[in-house]
């Protein structure tokens, strides 16, 4: 009811921590339980792999992070991805940032796990002194932030040289064309509380990153590996336990998908990984 309410009247100053205030270890559209991403697939998305693939997205992005260092992980969800990163990084203090203090208390068993230090804070005046970190890493969550420009420049200030930004994205490749194509691509902007400015192609994004003063850029567009497979698990799922759903919560569902899987094969959103470091 939260989460409807603020899409016919808005989410107020801070939208991010109200849309994920309505989002728990319930999600129905959640690939695994607890997990909120949208996975790396290897396969056409099937619910076997789904716990695998939503792991393999973590894995990757942490992969390119420093060992034995402090890791800052910045929009950590409900804390799924945490053992994740502590698993492949082996950081000596992993910090979860959130926004929202609901899901830190939400994934508290999962933090614990990783030894991770839960902060409630904004992606864009991180609460860490200059230089104190090792590694950044920001798994699909930046489109949320305030401003990506400032989520940059911030997790440039924290991380001491020689450190690495890992993050996921979604981009879009174009405008909005057609009626539908609008009207889809502002339902989900409304669904999500996000603001117009989080529309923005992959190169753009990659330029901010350059222009807050990383260098070793690197940039890869991997949604046929992530959207499209995320895409078909959902609809999958909605034909066998859609009629198990509330009513309001299977046409939210319906209208969400549709909406996606329009933008998705019209070929204006992408999924995009990308790393940079400090020199």
């Amino acid at each position: 009811m939260r989460h409807a309410a603020g899409f016919l009247f808005g989410y107020g100053g801070n939208p991010a921590a109200r849309v994920y205030e309505s989002i728990g270890v319930d999600f129905p559209l959640a690939p695994a339980p607890g997990w909120l991403n949208l996975g790396l697939w290897e396969g056409p998305g099937t619910e076997e792999e789904a716990p695998r693939a939503v792991r393999r997205l973590v894995e990757r992005l942490a992969g390119a992070l420093p060992t034995d260092g402090t890791v800052v992980d910045v929009g950590n969800g409900l804390g799924a991805q945490d053992p994740v990163i502590s698993e492949v990084a082996r950081p000596a203090r992993l910090v979860a940032i959130n926004i929202t203090e609901a899901q830190l208390r939400a994934g508290r068993a999962r933090l614990a796990e990783a030894s991770a230090w839960p902060v409630v804070g904004d992606a864009t005046r991180l609460p860490l002194a200059a230089g104190s970190a090792d590694g950044v890493i920001s798994v699909e969550a930046a489109f949320h932030f305030r401003s990506r420009r400032a989520f940059f420049d911030e997790a440039f200030r924290v991380l001491r040289p020689g450190g690495v930004l890992s993050i996921s994205d979604v981009p879009t490749i174009r405008r909005p064309r057609t009626p539908g194509e609008l009207a889809a691509g502002v339902g989900q902007l409304r669904l999500w509380g996000l603001r117009p400015a989080a529309a923005a192609p992959p190169d753009r994004i990659a330029a901010q990153v350059a222009a807050a003063g990383f260098t070793d850029v690197t940039s890869e567009l991997v949604g046929d590996l992530v959207i499209g497979p995320a895409l078909r698990l959902t609809r999958d799922r909605l034909r066998r336990v859609g009629g198990d759903l509330p009513l309001s919560q299977r046409l939210a569902a319906e209208v969400f998908l549709r909406q996606v899987e329009l933008l998705w094969r019209r070929g204006i959103v992408e999924y995009q990984l990308l790393s940079a470091r400090r020199a």
